[in-house]
């Protein structure tokens, strides 16, 4: 295992800036979700740790030692793609055990890493069998395994599970989650897919255009973002934003008016009177009320079984906005609906994105 640490990493393709100077330091033994939008730059840090894109600028560390000059095959990392790699004419087996017959190991200690991978992994009675012949779970697993029988200080993923179904990606999220306690090694993990993010890690690195945003444990960046992006990106149905402006300020909250004329309480006191502000509002957190709150018409009605969600337009401002509400009751488009949250779950956004702190 080994803790890892990018200072000023920055990468650039000529006058395109990719990554604008990078600061992370990954504990030992940390599961670290990179996530974001695509073309935010976290497959190309990934590549970058892993020494298969040169940087333009800063310093990696694995434990102690610098290691931009260091090749890939000699940090000590194991990678595994989106795509599984496997060569198709080797068995299991030999998949699993190629890179350590290339290292020059002897047949006994091969035999033994192998094995052990495959207990690890539930695939012993996959070892003879050629990649054609597996599922594309079974495949992501074995490509999991010929990374671990290398016994690494760091695994690197690169989006391993968006080539599977569905119920494929949440069994192999709970498959590499147990895999994490069972190794206790440092993971680095790529994703789009802000459910694997909130799933899986210990904390999450939220990067966009190239830039961190926030790094926290997933239920911190989900309930205190420090900006509207991150506000924005994680949660499905993402959160509503609404353009507001600051009515009153008091010792223990706020009042702001909402373009729609709606008047909403904010937990925060720090906004003046007459500054413009977003607010925030997860769709979970809104209730449908009998009275006050945000006057809304339903336009579509999203029904899931454990949960529906409405889909509705605010009076007068036009802004769209996303309730979760009772699935058991029976709701219809066109729908005149009363939405309300309680204060502490508001968020307040200032002029420039930034959270407005308590």
């Amino acid at each position: 295992m080994a803790q890892l640490r990018l200072e000023g990493i920055r990468k650039s393709y000529g006058d395109v800036a990719i990554l604008h100077g990078i600061d992370l330091a990954i504990r030992d033994g940390e599961f670290i979700v990179f996530v974001g939008p695509s073309g935010c730059g976290k497959s190309t840090l990934l590549r970058a740790i892993c020494g298969l894109e040169d940087i333009s600028g800063g310093d990696i560390f694995i434990g102690d030692v610098r290691v931009n000059d260091v090749p890939p095959a000699q940090r000590g990392l194991a990678m595994v793609f989106q795509s599984y790699a496997l060569y198709p004419h080797m068995t299991v087996h030999e998949n699993m055990a190629f890179a350590l017959k290339l290292a020059g190991k002897d047949k006994t200690q091969i035999e033994a890493a192998v094995q052990n991978a495959a207990q690890t992994l539930q695939i012993v009675p996959l070892l003879q069998r050629k990649p054609k012949e597996l599922s594309g779970g079974q495949r992501q697993r074995v490509a999991i395994g010929r990374a671990i029988v290398r016994q690494p200080q760091v695994f690197l993923f690169d989006e391993p599970l968006s080539n599977l179904d569905a119920s494929l990606r949440v069994q192999m999220r709970i498959e590499l989650s147990k895999l994490h306690r069972t190794l206790a090694t440092t993971m680095i993990y790529v994703t789009h897919d802000q459910v694997e993010a909130m799933t899986l890690a210990d904390r999450i690195v939220v990067l966009n255009a190239g830039r961190i945003e926030q790094v926290g444990p997933p239920l911190d960046l989900y309930h205190r973002p420090d900006n509207l992006f991150v506000a924005g990106f994680l949660g499905a149905p993402p959160m509503n934003f609404l353009a507001g402006q600051v009515s009153a300020v008091g010792a223990d909250g706020s009042s702001v008016t909402l373009a729609g004329g709606a008047q909403v309480a904010v937990p925060v006191t720090a906004p003046a009177v007459g500054d413009k502000v977003t607010l925030g509002l997860r769709p979970e957190h809104l209730a449908v009320q009998a009275t006050g709150g945000i006057p809304a018409s339903v336009f579509a009605v999203e029904r899931l079984g454990e949960g529906t969600y409405l889909y509705a337009k605010v009076e007068r401002s036009g802004e769209q906005i996303v309730a979760r509400a009772d699935p058991d009751l029976a709701w219809e488009i066109g729908q005149a609906v009363m939405l309300g949250a309680p204060p502490a779950r508001v968020h307040v956004f200032d002029q420039a994105g930034l959270r407005v702190r308590s």
